[in-house]
Parts: C-alpha cells; sequence; structure tokens
C-alpha cells in the first residue's frame, strides 16, 4: 500500500481512522470542517474549495477510510513512531461538579482550570458525579477527551 501523495490527505484520512470509531459519530461520515478546527481549515487551504469539492474530498475519506486507511497503523514507521509520541501527551483531571454527557459544542470545564468544547456533532446522554477524564492528541494533533469509565471518545478544543 501507498501513503497518499498529498500530505493534507494523508493527515485528514488519519483523523477520519481515529475519530471514526468514536460510537458518538456512528451514525454519521466526518466532515473535515468537523475534523479540524476553523484554523487548521483554513491554513491547510481548504477554504478554497467549493462545497462540491468538499463534498467529493469528504466521500473520498470515507471510502478510504472504510478500506485501506486502518492498515497504516500497522504498515507505517511512520505512523506508530507519530502514534508512540502522541500518546505520550496526556493530560488527566475531572469535570468539575455535574456531569451529563455531550451534545454538540459541549464546554467541558475541568478541575484543573481548563475549559474545552466539543469539536465534532454528536450526543452522548451519561450522569456522573465529576467523572475523570483523559485528554490526549491523537496523529494528527487534535484533541480527544475520553471518560476514563467507560472509554467513551470525543474531539474536544480547548478553548481556557
Amino acid at each position: 500500500m501507498h501513503a497518499p501523495r498529498h500530505p493534507l490527505l494523508f493527515s485528514l484520512l488519519l483523523a477520519m481512522t481515529l475519530l471514526g470509531a468514536d460510537a458518538g459519530h456512528a451514525a454519521e461520515a466526518p466532515d473535515v470542517r468537523e475534523l479540524m478546527n476553523p484554523e487548521e481549515f483554513g491554513a491547510a487551504g481548504l477554504g478554497k474549495l467549493t462545497p462540491t469539492e468538499l463534498e467529493a474530498l469528504n466521500r473520498w475519506l470515507l471510502r478510504y477510510t472504510a478500506g485501506e486507511a486502518a492498515v497504516l497503523r500497522t504498515s507505517s514507521d511512520a505512523v506508530r513512531e507519530e502514534a508512540r509520541k502522541t500518546e505520550a501527551t496526556v493530560i488527566r483531571s475531572r469535570i468539575a461538579g455535574p456531569f451529563e454527557g455531550w451534545s454538540g459544542r459541549t464546554l467541558f470545564r475541568l478541575e484543573n482550570g481548563q475549559v474545552w468544547q466539543q469539536r465534532m456533532s454528536g450526543v452522548w446522554r451519561h450522569r456522573a458525579a465529576s467523572p475523570e477524564v483523559e485528554i490526549r492528541k491523537n496523529l494528527l494533533g487534535l484533541w480527544e477527551m475520553r471518560m476514563v469509565e467507560g472509554g467513551r471518545r470525543v474531539g474536544v478544543t480547548r478553548i481556557e
């Protein structure tokens, strides 16, 4: 298998591979506009694409991810090395106060003072008192929050 020629497409592909495993997003295909924050989207030049071109890119990423992308985690030395590096960056804290899950653009206030926002659509209902979370970067440097109990994940962006 050959890696895609364009690094941006390779990166987007990896994002879909990593984020597509989240059960909260199982009903919908990821969209590059949700996988990246606005700054990343602009820096990648994707704002120049027409809606038709973005739709075509999203369809291609979905087909490629469903077919061959998962192989990259085991067949590419570069991907394995990046996974090893990103796994070393972990923030551990608790949600400050009651937690009721997420529903789109949910804000997560942590006991360590950080505030994170859900960056992809998806809904998960769960009640807990100050649950423990881990936040780590995926292969693209995008952050994911994982509920320690149960392992449920959601993509997040730090806002404070």
